[in-house]
């Protein structure tokens, strides 16, 4: 099969691209868990009466959604500019 394709693929462009791929949406998916974790134990110190706990938790949801945004519109302005 490769040698029919070999022509018409570029095996390593198309490899770079899977495994860009794979590293953004882990890396998206972990952003955004980290948010929501950041989100809840704040809630739950905010409950406790934890000041300080809670605005760690806080910070670190903002930073979590922050850099989700960050990633989502990085891929949007990467997908739309043209080469």
């Amino acid at each position: 099969m490769s040698v029919l394709a070999a022509p018409v693929v570029d095996w390593g462009t198309l490899g770079q691209v899977v495994l860009y791929s794979f590293a953004a949406g882990v890396g998206v998916a972990l952003c955004f868990s980290i948010a929501v974790v950041g989100a809840t134990r704040f809630a739950e110190a905010r409950r406790a009466g934890a000041a300080v706990p809670a605005a760690v938790y806080a910070v670190l949801g903002t930073a979590g959604l922050l850099a989700t945004t960050a990633a989502v519109v990085i891929g949007i302005v990467v997908m739309a500019s043209k080469k």
